[in-house]
């Protein structure tokens, strides 16, 4: 289970990484998310929890990373279909920073992926633009002004643009 109950002092602190044990930053994050965790729950509930890991939030490098390992979970899921999806560097800092939100770790990264790799792939696959056997690289193009994200298809050198985003 992960909360950001104390994000908000943890992030101010200017703590990076994990917090080190016996730190007085570390005694003074650990006092105070204590509190947020007594204001905001009931002692029944904070006495079934074993530990409490303080960490800082996650870099926009290291948003970059979470993106290659949950495409590696899309590029499974779609290589089931017959599938091969590859991403550039472009549409991976695209992802990141379209995800990256300090204070709520990877969870806006992942419905980010939903939005605009996943459910898009998922349309076209079932509407017969893409096929079993396929490569399909996703990338990153301006049109009309404004970064978007592409799937093309090497093969055949088709682009076809991810239109508005599906909600997911």
């Amino acid at each position: 289970m992960t909360s950001n109950l104390g994000t908000e002092y943890v992030r101010t602190s200017g703590s990076i990484g994990f917090l080190q044990t016996g730190d007085i930053k570390e005694r003074e994050a650990q006092e105070k998310i204590q509190k947020e965790l007594r204001k905001t729950f009931r002692p029944e509930f904070i006495n079934r929890i074993d530990e409490i890991i303080t960490f800082s939030p996650l870099s926009l490098e290291q948003m970059s990373e979470i993106v290659d390992l949950q495409m590696a979970e899309i590029r499974e899921r779609l290589h089931e279909h017959g599938l091969k999806v590859e991403i550039t560097r472009a549409a991976r800092e695209w992802l990141a920073n379209i995800g990256y939100d300090p204070a709520f770790g990877a969870r806006p990264l992942r419905r980010a992926l939903q939005k605009h790799v996943e459910s898009p792939l998922s349309v076209k696959l079932l509407s017969g633009e893409f096929h079993s056997g396929n490569t399909v690289i996703v990338d990153v193009a301006d049109q009309e002004g404004q970064e978007v994200l592409v799937f093309l298809q090497p093969d055949d050198s088709t682009t076809v643009r991810a239109e508005e985003p599906v909600e997911a």
